[in-house]
């Protein structure tokens, strides 16, 4: 901006403008306003508009939106929450799902592979499973509940066994 355009801007007398969608600007006072505009009321130096704007423009969302909001939010106040299906039982989250029955598995075991590495995850109380069976071999990470883990059955130094996982 040059030293004239701001000499010019102190003793140009602005005018607050407002759109249909209560959107607010500032126009020189001198000019007729810009297609979809209306005054607003407040005139004066342009600093002086800026400040009023700053104001009274408190939601910059546009009326359409702000209505819209308001619309979606009472009509999901008045809609009841929609009852379960009497023949549908709610779904039961994933790991329950798959935990039930008879499904390949796989002991992922991390960060080693190893015999090792997988009694220091029971150690510690979280295994990662796979179940190879499902679409992408979906791995998902359980606690283990170690007061009812039966170790008895396992020969780590061999690497061989048979274990059942219980979480808490």
């Amino acid at each position: 901006m040059s030293a004239f355009d701001a000499e010019q801007d102190d003793t140009t007398k602005f005018k607050v403008v407002l759109n249909h969608e209560e959107q607010y600007s500032i126009w020189p006072s001198d000019r007729e306003n810009p297609p979809g505009w209306r005054d607003d009321g407040k005139s004066g130096p342009k600093a002086e508009c800026l400040e009023y704007i700053d104001q009274v423009w408190i939601d910059m969302r546009p009326l359409s939106l702000r209505k819209q909001m308001e619309e979606d939010a009472k009509r999901r106040a008045e809609q009841p929450e929609p009852a379960p299906l009497a023949d549908e039982p709610p779904e039961e989250p994933l790991p329950y799902r798959l935990s039930r029955g008879d499904h390949a598995v796989v002991v992922s075991i991390r960060p080693e592979r190893t015999v090792e590495g997988f009694r220091e995850r029971l150690d510690l109380g979280f295994v990662h499973i796979k179940f190879t069976d499902t679409r992408g071999g979906t791995e998902l990470g359980f606690p283990v509940d170690k007061n009812a883990l039966d170790l008895s059955g396992v020969d780590f130094e061999k690497g061989r066994g048979r274990l059942q996982l219980s979480g808490p």
